[in-house]
């Protein structure tokens, strides 16, 4: 074989060829997604605020944190407890731009809230389908952690189906997991899929532990950003319970043949509220509602949806060792979460 014909070997290590391979995907990624992150400052807070271990604290009742574009006409969507508060929201584009911004809508119980922007020629993220994403695929997260704009940590999806208690006592589920570091700032930076799509809005760390960090799923997000921008909150419904999860007495619920182990203690009712109203009383215990069990608070809350505003149900309670069923209307819910 002459010359003109030998096969050219390569001389790269294919370990090397494939850490190459994973670094233009990142890369590719990154160069997708980062127009349309942006950092948020915002300014003139209030004392309630929600206070958050990934968010970047300034003076003067200020904070900082990140954000994305969702759409071409200048909706962000960022975390709750980035904005929520806030009198005055500051934008940084990654061309430099500095633009004021309005609040749309905020649901600290899922730590998310939208903002939007007055201005043309925006780049925007799409959102992934999140019950597609798998343990092991690439993760990328663009923020501004401790201030240092369009920062760039890849890692795995490390955990699906987590829970998150969010500032305003609610549990957050479908959690991601990952292990791309987050540092305060971060917080409501998009997590991308290596084709630069969203799949979470970063969210939380876990201190002091290294390589555990969450987003809320692309799914749920999807979700509250249209009712953000529809209504400017989420509607959810309540009773008027203050709730405590308690194990039942065994013998109790072998003789009513309940197939759960635990309910929610009637710890406190609130004057006029449906539960009253229904004829709860302190001491009674949960079991269900219109026939699904409520074994937590965390269940019952997941019940209390905005569908259930007006609507005629029945609450199957134990009171004593008598099971009772009552009808009760749910009311719709202040902004502070209770059952």
């Amino acid at each position: 074989m002459d010359a003109l014909h030998t096969p050219v070997v390569s001389s790269v290590p294919a370990d090397d060829l494939l850490i190459d391979a994973y670094s233009q995907a990142v890369s590719g990624a990154v160069a997708a997604a980062h127009p349309a992150v942006v950092h948020i400052e915002v300014h003139g807070t209030t004392s309630d605020r929600a206070a958050s271990p990934n968010a970047e604290r300034g003076g003067g009742g200020g904070g900082s944190g990140s954000g994305f574009f969702i759409s071409p006409d200048g909706y962000i969507l960022t975390n709750s407890h980035v904005v929520h508060g806030a009198r005055e929201w500051k934008v940084f584009l990654a061309d430099g731009r500095k633009l004021a911004a309005d609040l749309v809508g905020d649901d600290p119980d899922t730590d998310l809230a939208v903002l939007r922007v007055s201005a043309d020629d925006l780049s925007y993220l799409t959102l992934a389908d999140s019950d597609v994403v798998r343990p092991g695929q690439i993760a990328i997260a663009i923020g501004s952690p401790m201030g240092f704009q369009q920062t760039v940590t890849a890692g795995i999806v490390s955990g699906l189906g987590r829970s998150l208690r969010g500032a305003s006592g609610r549990l957050i589920d479908n959690v991601i997991q990952t292990d791309a570091a987050l540092n305060p700032g971060n917080s409501g930076g998009p997590l991308v899929n290596a084709r630069g799509e969203v799949i979470g809005v970063n969210t939380a760390i876990i201190r002091p532990a290294q390589g555990i960090c969450f987003a809320i799923a692309s799914n749920t997000a999807r979700w509250v950003v249209g009712w953000l921008i529809k209504d400017g909150r989420i509607r959810r419904s309540f009773i008027g319970v203050a709730g405590q999860n308690v194990p039942l007495i065994r013998k109790v619920a072998r003789y009513h043949h309940l197939d759960q182990e635990t309910g929610v203690l009637v710890a406190g009712l609130e004057p006029e509220s449906p539960a009253t109203r229904a004829g709860l009383q302190e001491g009674d215990i949960l079991l269900a509602l219109d026939g699904i069990t409520t074994p937590s608070v965390d269940a019952l809350h997941k019940q209390l949806t905005g569908d259930r505003i007006g609507e005629r149900a029945i609450v199957t309670f134990l009171r004593g060792v008598e099971v009772r069923r009552h009808a009760i209307i749910p009311l719709e819910s202040p902004s502070r979460v209770r059952g």
